[in-house]
């Protein structure tokens, strides 16, 4: 069955596997003891830290591991706001950090602090002009991600760094989705990062932190990892995670891979829009992580579209509200103003047969109509809802003629009303569609719905359909969104 979501976690390098088995044996003792099984779980603690400085650019003596990537960024984010809070309690992060960044800012605030977030565009891409206009004497710390976990765009971590040594601010890096493909651009003064991303085991972080940073961890200490991270080590975790790595990271097979599944994705990126009608690919086409790629296909409820993909035999993820026990759309899609309805994200692992990329295309076509079919969007419905950029004169109601000599009139064309409450998206947007073509060019459409997903969704809709979104109004019950005919 193939296996198409790497960016959530990616299957256990071989490496990996061998070192964690032989670890087992060799590793299971006290590293912090001085008897002979002490001292040798010691000497591989030191190997695995040295391998792991080694992939990151950094001294070892720089490096700890923790028990999770969102460990890493929860210890690297405090320790560096604690250790300036003379300087300014001011946190600045981009819009579309992963959650773990999000939830840091949440408590930080809570305590007192204050923080800032920054905008993107519609791929996703902060820009440097916007980080160094926000960069003031109270900034402690700013986070910023090096290529985004759910659309893979990269971000200008070098550009950033730069500013933000220029300003004597420290740079906090979540490399946790572009480690496995390369370095990460220097400049930066604590980097987090996660194993079971690149093919290690679960349970492994990884923070690292310059000499010359201040830092001062939080919460209760002991003596291991510097202090930094407390409890006794997962060594054989430890010891396979940083086989991996190096594994990844040793040779040209990594780049040579790397060059492929870019190859896959971009035909991917190319075919999906071909063989799907009303399809949004999203993130930035060049400056992207090589192995992932997302899209949203319209009228489609993303978690029906899972499933018939996981029934096909294909695993992907998706960042749609109808996937997410929250039942809110992915903050990173709703950040960059996009389609979220019928998400689709996949994220190639090692190896990938391009046969199964082939296959996935031929399927893809055929699982989505059924999916619209269940929706209420038949075969002859889905050109009709298509038209709705540029639908034909017939389509819509004729406006009443005219008496020769009268003036225009000056009135705005009459509106309608969609009720959609109580109904989840992709049906608000769907009735959207069909009810566009009901008015007359410069007539209304007034949406009500109480999908949080709709106030994402229909804007979009509006953009890819290049109708006019003229904005949402409180209602009774959720809101009212009105878009007007262009078309």
């Amino acid at each position: 069955m193939p296996y198409f979501d790497a960016a959530s976690a990616a299957p256990l390098h071989p490496v990996a596997r061998e070192a964690l088995l032989a670890s087992l044996d060799e590793g299971w003792a006290d590293p912090a003891r001085l008897y002979r099984e002490g001292r040798r779980a010691r000497l591989l603690l030191d190997a695995a830290r040295e391998a792991a400085a080694e992939a990151v650019g950094c001294r070892p003596d720089e490096v700890v591991f923790t028990p999770s990537g969102t460990q890493a960024v929860h210890s690297g984010v405090s320790g560096a706001l604690a250790a300036r809070r003379r300087v300014g309690r001011r946190l600045l992060h981009s819009a579309v950090e992963h959650s773990a960044v999000l939830h840091a800012a949440e408590v930080h605030t809570a305590a007192g602090g204050s923080r800032t977030e920054l905008a993107v565009d519609r791929r996703g891409r902060v820009a440097a002009g916007d980080v160094a206009a926000a960069l003031s004497p109270d900034t402690a710390l700013v986070c910023l991600q090096s290529a985004n976990h759910e659309v893979g765009t990269e971000q200008p971590v070098e550009e950033v760094a730069a500013l933000c040594q220029e300003a004597g601010v420290p740079l906090l890096v979540d490399a946790a989705q572009s480690l496995p493909w390369g370095p990460v651009p220097g400049g930066w003064s604590l980097l987090a990062a996660s194993a079971h991303k690149w093919g290690g085991p679960p349970g492994v972080g990884l923070l690292a932190v310059r000499k010359g940073t201040r830092f001062a961890p939080q919460g209760p200490r002991d003596e291991r990892e510097a202090g930094r991270s407390p409890g006794f080590e997962n060594l054989p975790a430890i010891v396979a995670a940083a086989a991996s790595l190096r594994a990844l990271r040793a040779g040209p097979e990594t780049a040579a891979e790397a060059a492929r599944l870019r190859k896959l994705v971009d035909r991917i990126r190319t075919r999906v829009p071909e063989l799907v009608p009303d399809v949004e690919v999203v993130g930035d086409p060049v400056h992207r992580l090589p192995h992932l790629v997302t899209f949203s296909c319209l009228y489609v409820d993303g978690e029906a579209l899972l499933h018939e993909l996981d029934r096909a035999g294909f695993s992907v993820s998706s960042g749609s509200s109808c996937t997410s026990s929250t039942l809110t759309p992915s903050h990173v899609l709703r950040a960059m103003g996009v389609l979220s309805e019928g998400n689709v994200r996949v994220s190639l692992p090692y190896g990938t047969d391009g046969a199964e990329v082939e296959r996935f295309l031929e399927l893809l076509p055929a699982v989505v109509r059924s999916v619209r079919e269940r929706l209420g969007v038949p075969a002859a419905g889905r050109e009709t809802v298509a038209a709705t950029a540029g639908g034909s004169p017939e389509a819509a109601p004729a406006a009443a003629a005219e008496e020769p000599g009268e003036p225009a009139a000056s009135a705005e064309p009459a509106g309608l009303v969609v009720d959609s409450l109580g109904k989840r998206c992709p049906l608000p947007v769907i009735e959207l569609a069909k009810a566009i073509l009901e008015v007359p060019v410069g007539g209304t459409v007034t949406v009500l719905a109480d999908d949080e997903a709709a106030r994402q969704d229909i804007p979009a809709w509006c953009t890819m359909r290049e109708q006019e979104y003229v904005g949402e109004r409180p209602a009774e019950r959720g809101a009212a969104y009105v878009v007007r005919r262009r078309a």
